[in-house]
């Protein structure tokens, strides 16, 4: 039997509350974790900065509020009536395809940033405004605390691909067409695709993928894994993002501070042993229960009605 080396389960346990208390940092300052998880400080959150909406804009469509951006290349638009807290983030580079752009990527980190920290925003959908296109990569769309769906109309090659495995859902059209094809130019992909299409998928067959450089339609990506549901395209060709807005509509309804706390319990713990894994869990429940939106979930069961939820 092999010896236990002196400190190592001391060096474990704290290995394990040092991931717990990520997991609150990571929440924001206004979180911390139970004494037996952590100790008595909690580094501060780093929020993010607000910005303000563009001067002008279009004027307001049924269901939409006015656009809060109005450069061409990326529209954030909050949904309005019944789908209130659901943002849509549409890339629009019709003239480069969608392609990566430091314009692109300055506009999206700093929607992004916004939006991490409003409580009002409960689902966030990315999405092509290109007909046919759905491109352009950015890794904090996966640092979102709120769910996250990409909607694949079209095309999602490349850094399209990469920005769609950093959000939470994946559905597409059927016609979609979808693929890591960097080792065509004799590169690898560089937007976390190596690392997140494999976590999707599984090893072998993402070595496969990026190996062959090989292109997906929607039926080939659902058999593999890739994406939750694939739709026939339809007239209007956003067949996709349709069934995007279907599921943030299941979403609205729960409680966005446990939808939040259950996604960053889940991505944490996918990192780590089961064991340390259900120690965040564990730091992740409890913040929960001092929450006005737990208090309201069983004053609404008790008295038989819908909850009435406000992110608190």
């Amino acid at each position: 039997m092999a010896a236990v080396v002196p400190g190592t389960l001391g060096t474990l346990q704290a290995s394990r509350a040092r991931l717990a208390a990520s997991c609150c940092v990571r929440l924001g300052p206004e979180w911390r974790l139970p004494g037996s998880l952590m100790g008595p400080r909690v580094a501060p959150a780093i929020w993010a900065r607000g910005w303000a909406p563009a001067v002008g804009g279009s004027a307001p469509r049924r269901g939409y509020s006015s656009e809060v951006k109005t450069e061409d290349e990326l529209r954030v638009r909050y949904l309005e009536e019944e789908n209130r807290g659901i943002v849509v983030l549409g890339i629009n580079r019709a003239y480069a395809k969608n392609s990566f752009s430091k314009n692109l990527i300055k506009m999206l980190s700093k929607a992004v940033d916004a939006l991490k920290s409003d409580k009002k925003v409960w689902t966030i959908i990315v999405r092509n405004e290109v007909p046919g296109i759905f491109c352009a990569v950015i890794n904090e769309i996966a640092n979102l605390p709120g769910p996250t769906i990409a909607a694949i109309d079209g095309l999602a090659l490349g850094g399209g691909l990469e920005l769609a495995l950093a959000c939470d859902i994946r559905v597409a059209a059927s016609s979609a067409k979808m693929g890591l094809v960097e080792t065509k130019l004799a590169i690898i992909p560089g937007g976390g695709g190596t690392q997140r299409l494999p976590r999707a998928i599984g090893m072998s067959l993402a070595k496969e993928l990026i190996f062959s450089a090989r292109v997906l339609d929607g039926q080939e990506a659902k058999a593999v894994g890739l994406i939750s549901h694939v739709l026939e395209q339809n007239q209007e060709g956003d067949a996709a993002y349709r069934k995007a807005l279907d599921l943030a509509k299941e979403f609205l309804p729960q409680g966005p501070v446990a939808m939040r706390v259950a996604k960053l319990a889940i991505n944490q713990g996918m990192e780590v042993d089961l064991v340390t894994g259900l120690a965040i869990e564990e730091a992740c429940y409890a913040q929960t229960i001092p929450t006005k939106d737990r208090l309201e979930g069983l004053l609404a069961f008790k008295e038989k009605r819908s909850p009435r939820y406000k992110g608190e």
